[in-house]
């Protein structure tokens, strides 16, 4: 897994490009009950937010395993930089400027879902075309920056917001803003290679002609519900449902879990040589469900935590588990394989935060109900799982 000198600066690039997706995504999730109380939103309205965000990822991923091998990595990933930070501080600005807020947030919010969306193409078939060993080890590594992002977000934020005020958060908006646009000057000087060279690599129809890419495309929609409906929820049903403060809820609820999400892609980034990547996973959608049902059931505020918290043990091997067995089992997908795999993945990350939002809706506001409901996607998870062991028997 030691990157020579030359992709050692590709490598950082790629994390940084992480970080920045762990920005859009967690930032305006942290700010849900304060969008509500000041705009004046309901739980529905909100629930647009991770909605928009994913929704316009997954048209991204589609649009990209079209264009992005003509236009080529390097422009496409720096765009991916440049895009995400003009989002960010957009949406410290519209929401106020237009008439209709939530028109404002949300216009933001797909600006950046655009730049996230290329990272999330791009990223991953980068570090794929450089020359590291042990690439399933390197793939969890490479993924677990988002988990560390995702803290630095949260922390970040936390203490942003003791010091300041939450009502100054559109400075701190600004401020998140600054690392995607250093790193775009990253990703314009490290080398960057193709995954898979011009001729040999599989197009769409191909793919969608393989029946082992349909499988691994419902795993990755179960994975990304499974992932972000609990992460983008954990703030707002730790302070709703549970009855903390905003402090202790983002502490303890999306902090701990993307804590945990990352130590469980580091440990496995070191042992996966030693472990099984299909039984790791099934063992990993077990627990998953255990945590969604101990966070909506549990009548005590630390059982319910506990279960927000250790469902980022739970869930932080499928993503990237599942992109280094669609490696392994379509060698010559490309581009448009990570591409569209990333569009399943962002498909569950819009389906399963709706889902939590709509099903508290009609729960009088019940955000444990929300979460009840979206652990159908970890159960379909490991019913996918287990078809693909049999697949492969056969």
């Amino acid at each position: 897994m030691q990157a020579s000198p030359k992709y050692g600066k590709t490598l950082i690039a790629c994390y940084l490009g992480f970080v920045t997706q762990a920005i859009a995504a967690n930032f305006a999730p942290l700010l849900f009950l304060t969008f509500k109380n000041a705009y004046q939103l309901t739980l529905e309205q909100i629930a647009a937010i991770p909605l928009v965000f994913y929704f316009t990822q997954l048209l991204t991923d589609l649009a990209a395993a079209k264009f992005v091998d003509r236009i080529g990595y390097r422009i496409c990933v720096v765009a991916s930089q440049i895009l995400s930070s003009v989002g960010l501080v957009l949406l410290a600005v519209l929401p106020d400027a237009l008439p209709l807020p939530l028109a404002g947030i949300l216009l933001a919010v797909v600006l950046y879902a655009v730049g996230s969306g290329l990272i999330e193409v791009l990223i991953s078939p980068i570090v794929e075309a450089c020359p590291f060993e042990n690439k399933d080890g390197m793939m969890s590594l490479l993924h677990s920056f988002y988990c560390w992002g995702s803290v630095g977000v949260i922390l970040g934020s936390t203490l942003f917001f003791v010091l300041f005020g939450v009502q100054h958060w559109r400075v701190l908006a600004v401020l998140w803003a600054v690392l995607p646009f250093y790193n775009a000057f990253n990703f314009v000087k490290c080398p960057i290679e193709r995954l898979v060279d011009e001729g040999e690599r599989m197009g769409i129809r191909q793919l969608f002609r393989t029946p082992v890419f349909w499988l691994l495309a419902l795993l990755m929609v179960c994975s990304g519900a499974s992932e972000i409906s609990m992460s983008q929820w954990a703030s707002a049903f730790a302070e709703s449902a549970l009855g903390v403060s905003k402090t202790m809820g983002d502490l303890a609820g999306p902090c701990v879990f993307s804590v945990l999400m990352g130590i469980s892609r580091a440990y496995y980034g070191k042992h996966s040589e030693k472990l099984d990547l299909t039984k790791t996973m099934l063992g990993c959608g077990l627990l998953c469900v255990c945590c969604y049902w101990l966070s909506s059931l549990a009548s005590s505020p630390i059982l319910g935590l506990a279960g927000c918290a250790l469902c980022g043990i739970s869930v932080g091997i499928m993503w990237p588990g599942t992109l280094r067995i669609s490696a392994q089992k379509c060698p010559n997908g490309g581009t448009a394989m990570f591409a569209l795999l990333a569009l399943g993945g962002d498909l569950g990350g819009s389906l399963g935060p709706a889902l939590v939002g709509g099903v508290s809706g009609f729960a009088d506001g019940s955000l444990k109900a929300g979460l009840l409901a979206a652990s159908v996607f970890p159960v379909v998870l490991i019913l996918g799982l287990y078809a693909m062991k049999r697949a492969v028997r056969s």
